[in-house]
């Protein structure tokens, strides 16, 4: 069922026009962007089923803002590459912009505010991905780099690349970062290993680590509040 055929009183757009989008459910701004449902399954429904528990939906707005093209393809009415585009777009439009609201802060001295801007980044992602935060004299984020991919040991990432990025942004300081796709944050012993290799290696050249922060999905682990730094 599409949006026109609901009865007027319970369509999301003209609500949206009277009252604000603030009046909205998530299921019924969702419906605007899905725009039509299914046979047997109006698109609200819809939503409210991409919004619903795993393994049916993604656990509400915080998981369905990391789902990938891939995790749509298995809901039946998002089988069609045009919508799955456009929700993928919407969605990374509003990781872009949550994300470059918590860049703007000064406040990336916190573990709380860069769990959360590294969340929207690494989250999502299906693969590992080692990446850096390097950060100025008062904490503001100069540059988030993603440096080094696939299984992570001391011997797959590069302390002089690391070392060299953090030279040529000038940073003072650089927060670490990886994500496990597995969903556990807990720190492995090559996980420890690495900090202490990377920390002693950007010593040399004057520039701090401040953390080095685990991702998983919904999760994250600060090393620093563990005391493994």
């Amino acid at each position: 069922m599409a949006l026109k055929d609901l009865p007027a009183d319970a369509r999301p757009r003209e609500k949206l026009l009277a009252r604000g989008a603030g009046a909205l459910a998530d299921a019924e701004l969702l419906a605007l962007i899905l725009r039509t449902g299914i046979a047997g399954k109006s698109v609200l429904h819809l939503a409210q089923e991409l919004l619903g528990d795993p393994p049916a939906g993604f656990g509400g707005l915080a998981g369905l803002l990391n789902a990938q093209a891939d995790d749509l393809r298995r809901i039946k009415g998002l089988g069609g590459p045009a919508k799955r585009a456009e929700l993928v777009a919407v969605l990374e439009l509003a990781r872009r912009a949550v994300a470059q609201r918590l860049r703007e802060r000064e406040v990336f001295g916190t573990p709380g505010a860069v769990k959360h801007y590294l969340q929207l980044h690494l989250a999502h992602k299906n693969h590992e991905v080692f990446a850096v935060l390097f950060l100025d004299a008062q904490n503001r984020l100069l540059a988030l780099e993603e440096l080094f991919r696939g299984t992570l040991t001391q011997t797959s990432v590069y302390p002089r690349e690391v070392v060299l990025r953090a030279l040529h942004h000038q940073a003072a300081s650089v927060v670490l970062a990886h994500n496990h796709p597995s969903g556990s944050v807990q720190p492995s012993r090559a996980d420890e290993a690495l900090t202490q290799t990377l920390k002693a290696a950007l010593a040399l050249v004057d520039v701090r680590v401040l953390d080095h922060i685990i991702i998983g999905t919904g999760d994250a682990l600060s090393m620093a509040e563990r005391g493994l730094l």
